[in-house]
């Protein structure tokens, strides 16, 4: 099963104010009482319990539920992390404000008129809807306005015909880099680069100027106002070259025939390693994450198989003798003779893997990587 997901911006209104305020109360006590009866008696309760004992009069039964919801998934997301990540942190902040969720219960649709129920006796959130009924709404709050989300149920069965396998190393230099049987795929990342120096830049050059202004005066308030819509400016390019480079790398892997999609694991990369503060920096900015989620759901939207691969020497081995060196710049030499692509070579290493668990020697020639430029 697949989501989908329809934005509409809805403004900003005082009721829309009560109401993410209100979730905030519901959520703030969710992570009050859960830890003090940890605190208190060494118990976790669990979801049913705490449904059972967290309501509200201002908001729909099911989303206080869709509330509680959201507390118990980040505990289990917390639980799993810690396993390989000891610093990962419960979550225990309370918040003034939180997403309005609504599950399909509080959600009619009626001569064009989506109708969000805030519970019995409660005026209902409404706004004129062209589209079908949602299966789940959430209104969140972008920084300026109330965007409304609204997801639907997709199917993804029978989109793929393929049954090749496709290995993706994600990367700073270059966004990612695909490997598939009929060759090596490079998105190309000097964009993305270019707005991330730049909005290095931007960040530095207005903490200059805030410094020498005392905090809270009007000027300021000026140079924090017009720092932060240029930085959402920025934030807003670096998104759109996101999405259209990840889009051309799934397209490009459904055209080959790709099924199932290995990506390389950097999720722990910079736990136990320290590579200089220049190098930190840039590893600390590189988008993997938000590149592997868009992939994720690009990819599977259209049916394919998705699966995180350990990528442990994947850039170091050779495809073809099987030994480890470690290249000194972006292309791969090995002393048997091999020469590639260092980032290609991560590639059809991770394939491999995602093939067989293991590294196997590639039979045949390679053919030269093929670029995917971004288009503005």
């Amino acid at each position: 099963m697949m989501y989908t997901t329809r934005k509409l911006k809805i403004g900003k209104t005082q009721r829309l104010d009560e109401l993410a305020h209100e979730a905030g109360q519901v959520y703030t006590a969710v992570v009050v009482l859960f830890w003090r009866v940890v605190r208190h008696n060494a118990h976790w309760l669990s979801k049913y319990a705490m449904m059972r004992l967290v309501r509200s009069l201002s908001l729909h039964s099911q989303t206080v539920q869709a509330i509680i919801d959201t507390f118990f998934e980040s505990l289990d997301s917390w639980r799993a992390r810690r396993k390989t990540n000891p610093d990962a942190h419960p979550p225990r902040r309370r918040r003034w404000f939180h997403a309005i969720p609504f599950k399909e219960s509080a959600i009619s649709l009626k001569n064009g008129i989506l109708k969000l129920s805030t519970g019995k006796g409660n005026e209902p959130v409404t706004m004129p809807w062209k589209y079908a009924k949602p299966k789940f709404c959430e209104i969140s709050f972008n920084g300026k306005a109330y965007v409304l989300n609204a997801t639907y149920v997709i199917n993804t069965q029978n989109q793929v015909t393929g049954t090749d396998t496709a290995g993706i190393d994600l990367g700073e230099i270059h966004i990612a880099v695909v490997a598939t049987e009929k060759g090596v795929i490079i998105a190309n990342g000097r964009v993305l680069r270019s707005k991330r120096r730049y909005q290095n830049k931007v960040k530095a050059h207005f903490s200059r100027k805030m410094d020498k202004r005392k905090k809270g005066s009007r000027r300021w308030k000026q140079l924090n106002k017009a720092k932060k819509k240029t930085l959402t400016g920025l934030n807003n390019q670096i998104n759109d070259i996101l999405h259209k480079q990840t889009t051309k790398v799934v397209e490009a892997m459904n055209n080959d025939g790709v099924s199932t999609v290995g990506i390389g694991d950097l999720r722990d990369i910079r736990q136990n390693v320290d590579y200089g503060k220049k190098a930190n920096q840039k590893i600390h900015q590189m988008p993997a994450g938000k590149v592997r989620e868009m992939i994720t759901y690009k990819a599977k939207r259209v049916g394919m198989a998705v699966r995180i691969t350990d990528e442990s020497y994947t850039s170091q081995t050779c495809p073809k003798c099987g030994r480890r060196h470690k290249p000194g710049n972006r292309n791969y030499k090995c002393p048997c003779g091999f020469k590639y692509h260092r980032d290609g070579v991560g590639a059809v290493n991770i394939r491999q893997k995602t093939m067989y668990r293991e590294l196997v020697p590639v039979v045949g020639e390679m053919n030269p990587p093929v670029g995917l430029r971004y288009i503005a």
